[in-house]
């Protein structure tokens, strides 16, 4: 039988949310605490994978067993995991069902604030400068009519494609926070964080809006700007078939 399991994070203490050779992950602490609970081996397969200090609201992993879980055992499984790693839902799916490529999209939401702040420290970017949000938006907007987004990828990707299907693409400001709300079918590797980075400077108005426009048209991998941190960026929402 195959599980989906929905899971929220605070990414900051982990190496990312899949597996790697060196240090803690999302997957590591969740595989350990169900073997724990359950004396027995489980493989984990992720919808995306997050970089380091990513965090998620929403995300799922998937995995096969050939028992019936009870709801009861979602206390216990949390009160193994560290605080910063929170079950939200353990259901059965169909057997076939994929976390990551039935997904039909990614919402993401980068958060930057302009003023010091103890409690978004870990989970925006402070970045004190003025910002023209009507220009990010405008940028932002741009976005929408390009399908090519080589120039906002890292280098020595394995991918087939640098397309990416973008459905919502938006900045808003409340009081001193500005956020970027983004939706896509799916996400190159950096691609949010250089989004981000990259109309940054058009807000600081250091980049025309037509230079931005000549980035994306590059259509070459790090051609953007890649210096928006980790720590700002968070996970929404994934989105699959009903």
């Amino acid at each position: 039988m195959r599980y989906f399991l929905e899971v929220s994070y605070k990414g900051t203490r982990y190496s990312g949310f899949q597996i790697q050779d060196k240090g803690a992950t999302i997957q590591g602490e969740i595989e350990r605490a169900l073997a724990i609970f359950f004396k027995e081996t489980f493989v984990l397969t992720g919808s995306s994978r997050t970089d380091s200090g990513v965090h998620a609201f929403q995300n799922f992993f998937h995995f096969d067993w050939n028992r019936d879980f009870d709801i009861k055992w979602m206390y216990n499984l949390n009160a193994i995991l560290p605080g910063d790693i929170v079950i939200k839902e353990i259901r059965r799916v169909a057997d076939d069902a994929h976390s990551r490529f039935d997904a039909l999209s990614r919402s993401y939401v980068y958060k930057v604030y302009q003023f010091k702040n103890a409690f978004l420290a870990d989970t925006a970017y402070f970045y004190p400068y003025p910002l023209d949000l009507e220009a990010m938006n405008q940028a932002a907007s741009l976005l929408k009519s390009f399908k090519d987004f080589s120039s906002f990828s890292k280098k020595n990707t394995q991918v087939k494609t640098f397309h990416c299907n973008l459905m919502e693409s938006y900045w808003v400001q409340e009081n001193d926070l500005f956020l970027y709300h983004v939706t896509a079918n799916r996400f190159l590797r950096g691609m949010v964080r250089a989004l981000v980075a990259t109309m940054l400077r058009v807000g600081r108005q250091s980049l025309t809006i037509e230079a931005f426009e000549q980035v994306i048209r590059q259509a070459n991998c790090g051609t953007a700007w890649f210096d928006a941190p980790a720590r700002g960026l968070t996970l929404q929402r994934v989105t699959y078939p009903i």
